[in-house]
């Protein structure tokens, strides 16, 4: 049922905190038009500070989040005609996860204090950082040995280091100043809203179901997060830090507070609009893309999210193991939303284009004959085309068993079966392999990937009959997308909008407002539509099928080792 203030021109923002970027949509919430945008990409992270790749160490800034919201809402009014600004009613929330960082008991992050200001472990910590392999060993063993309840039953059955409690303990343990300074510990998307409302105090933030279910082993089951007893026997120094979070959760549609006139001043809104609980990005995404019974909701991205959702009677007793948890009201409130990821899609393309790229740049940026500006010219020519060039090439030739076998575990595993310490691998080369056929296989390898997550959701009875795809490769590369059509065997819709997670966002905060009584209602006149379906080509099947097999060979005998 729809309200009767959305018969009126409304509009909320969404905003997207992702990996590199943040991404700002002003949303018409009557007819989903999408009125403004901007992207702002995070300074600090751009210059690679606090990160060390060899060490899977990946730390946001918060001052990077802090800069980038601000520039970019003002940018965005800026953008439009100055009496539409009466009219914002809301701002919803979504980023990546689990994206943790200590607070004080003001809600402060740790590095926005002077004594912390350049420690990466009082920052934001990213969720493809996987310094905390040992600790989510710990949480598995202890979650199986310990005779009580196992707590990794709904996120899979394994917990990973990408996730809450192991970053949390593999900080304490390892940086005594943080552990000492460190009064609670928060996820972006929800510390995002809290700074939006000016919420201090931890223990008032609203915490979305979204995290708190899939990355911070709360169920409804054992009436929140696990007991205290629990976290001891991981280790001591968990010890009275459950008390020190929260028992309750809200799903994305329910207000997280009210934007505050401090900040309503700072951007030219006016004071208490809206402010959403926040929701992860592939989750907002899914919403954006209009996800229901059914359907696979592919976000892809620097990562990959595959996400599903469930009526209740239909998934009934059913665990899904292998997979980043099945949460009551995650994705769409009243349903199971289901999640799984690859840790790596997006990345292992750049990856192996920053190595195309390594001795062109450092060649050409040390000849006296080209100047500064010519290297630029050369150097964004190149980078921006590189990947299309490969592709274009790859797509020329027939699909062959002959040829390199890649596995896409660059950053470790996710899922199905998270196991963060496998690594990549590119077989079966020869002296006659090209960059293009180590490109092909490396795409193929990330659609056996997406295909062996499918798998293990059909296993468990989560069937689909459509899938849909939003994010940036979706609409970059037409080859990756016709790769995973045929090595999926099944048609891919790809959806209009650009900024998925930012409008699934405001999707979520139109319905918190009261815009509409319903997320299905809301979704229907605000989703995006799609632009374009891939079909399979049945020509493919057989090869790819041949293919996928030495593929799951491959990573057996890997992950054996």
């Amino acid at each position: 049922m729809e309200c009767g203030n959305a018969m009126r021109d409304t509009y909320v923002i969404g905003l997207d905190f992702g990996t590199d970027s943040l991404r700002s949509l002003l949303i018409n919430t009557r007819t989903g038009e999408e009125v403004a945008c901007d992207i702002q990409y995070y300074k600090r992270w751009s210059e690679g500070l606090y990160c060390d790749p060899e060490k899977f160490q990946y730390r946001h800034h918060p001052k990077d989040y802090i800069e980038s919201f601000e520039r970019s809402i003002k940018k965005i009014l800026k953008k439009i005609p100055q009496n539409l600004i009466k009219d914002i009613e809301g701002i919803g929330v979504c980023a990546t996860g689990s994206t943790i960082a200590p607070v004080d008991k003001f809600g402060t992050v740790l590095s926005l204090k002077e004594s912390f200001e350049n420690d990466p472990d009082a920052m934001f910590i990213l969720w493809k950082d996987h310094t905390a392999t040992v600790e989510s060993e710990r949480v598995n063993q202890v979650s199986k040995e310990w005779r009580g309840q196992d707590f990794t039953t709904y996120c899979g059955g394994e917990y990973s280091s990408e996730w809450f409690w192991a970053k949390i303990l593999h900080i304490v343990k390892n940086n005594i100043n943080v552990r000492s300074a460190a009064y609670s510990w928060v996820e972006l998307c929800d510390w995002i809203p809290a700074v939006l409302a000016e919420i201090q105090n931890p223990l008032f933030i609203k915490r979305s179901r979204c995290t708190a279910g899939h990355k911070a082993l709360w169920h409804q089951n054992w009436n929140g997060l696990p007991p205290e007893e629990f976290f001891t026997r991981v280790d001591p120094l968990l010890g009275g830090l459950r008390k020190r979070l929260y028992e309750a959760t809200y799903t994305s549609d329910k207000k997280a507070g009210v934007l505050s006139e401090w900040w309503a001043k700072r951007f030219g809104l006016k004071p208490n609009i809206t402010i959403s609980v926040g929701a992860l990005d592939a989750h907002a995404g899914s919403v954006a893309n209009k996800i229901d019974e059914n359907t696979i909701s592919m976000i892809l991205g620097t990562s990959a999210c595959y996400l599903a959702v469930a009526k209740y009677e239909m998934i009934g007793d059913t665990v899904v193991r292998g997979i980043c948890g099945q949460v009551d009201g995650s994705v769409i409130p009243g349903m199971i939303g289901l999640e799984a990821a690859q840790s790596a899609f997006g990345d292992i393309f750049f990856w192996f284009k920053q190595m195309l790229l390594w001795p062109f740049e450092n060649i050409i940026n040390e000849s006296k004959s080209i100047d500064k500006n010519m290297y630029k010219k050369l150097k964004n020519t190149v980078d921006s085309n590189i990947l299309n060039i490969l592709s274009v090439e790859a797509s020329k030739f027939p699909i062959s068993q002959k040829g390199p076998l890649s596995i896409d575990w660059f950053n470790g595993r996710n899922s199905p079966f998270v196991n963060e310490k496998l690594k990549g691998a590119i077989t079966e080369l020869t002296l006659g392999t090209g960059a293009v056929d180590i490109f092909r296989s490396l795409v193929e390898s990330t659609a056996f990937g997406a295909k062996a997550i499918i798998e293990r959701f059909k296993e468990e009875g989560i069937h689909t009959d459509k899938i849909i795809a939003s994010g940036g490769i979706s609409k970059k590369s037409s080859y990756i997308m016709q790769v995973l059509c045929d090595v999926l065997e099944t048609p891919i819709s790809v959806m209009q909008t650009e900024f998925s997670s930012a409008l699934g966002a405001g999707i979520y905060c139109a319905v918190a407002h009261g815009v509409y009584h319903s997320m299905a209602e809301a979704q229907k006149r605000m989703g995006s539509n799609a632009i374009k379906v891939y079909h399979p080509n049945e020509k493919n099947f057989n090869v790819y099928r041949t293919l996928y097999s030495k593929y799951k060979n491959l990573g057996n005998s890997l992950s054996m080792k």
